[in-house]
């Protein structure tokens, strides 16, 4: 849709093609997602599943920027018009879906806010979620470990950026990079969860137990 205001495409260079397969297989109808920026996934979401099915997807971003962007001084760390693009884009989407959105936005932090949907009895509640927060290691585990918690069995996990990692002047470090927190995550989970296949940019997981 022509109207979208997204100003990179890091979201169909590395997911869409894996979701036009995967999204229509699983129909997620509760979506958590952690990180939502501009709204480019929550709006391929919205537009490929309202079409035929009521959905309630839940955005959890603080629109503050990360490290890397508070550190570069690049355009993208104007978080305040980011945040502003992603209700223009998800209402644009919303307004033309077939059937019922529910979207509820939580701006905050993900510890925070995941914390928080747990009280309040959503565990195991959500068919599909989507890790594209933080980047840093610590943080990237608190939301695998609540993130799936939030997750029924049976549904599937997601994370972005699994093989990112920062350019910086010392080189690679392994605290400001999601793959070590994802692996330890798998690692201690591999009972639970299965590994779905799928390009490395992004790891898939459906959950089997709790």
């Amino acid at each position: 849709m022509s109207l979208f205001k997204f100003t990179n495409n890091w979201f169909g260079a590395a997911a869409k093609g894996v979701w036009d397969q995967l999204i229509p297989q699983i129909k997620p109808e509760k979506i958590l997602e952690i990180g939502s920026y501009e709204g480019a996934s929550a709006c391929y979401l919205i537009e490929t599943l309202a079409k035929e099915q009521a959905i309630e997807i839940h955005c959890v971003d603080t629109w503050e920027g990360g490290i890397e962007h508070q550190a570069g001084g690049t355009a993208e760390a104007d978080m305040s018009s980011v945040e502003s693009r992603f209700y223009h884009n998800v209402r644009l989407a919303t307004r033309h879906s077939s059937d019922r959105v529910e979207l509820v936005v939580h701006k905050g932090y993900s510890d925070e806010c995941l914390s928080r949907l747990i009280a309040e009895g959503k565990k195991g509640y959500f068919d599909f979620v989507y890790v594209d927060g933080s980047h840093q290691a610590p943080d990237v585990l608190c939301d695998a470990i609540l993130g799936f918690k939030l997750l029924k069995i049976g549904g599937v996990i997601a994370f972005d950026d699994y093989i990112w990692s920062e350019d910086l002047p010392s080189g690679k470090d392994l605290l400001r990079c999601p793959k070590p927190a994802i692996d330890a995550f798998v690692n201690l989970n591999f009972r639970k969860l299965r590994i779905l296949s799928a390009p490395l940019y992004q790891l898939y997981a459906q959950k089997l137990s709790d």
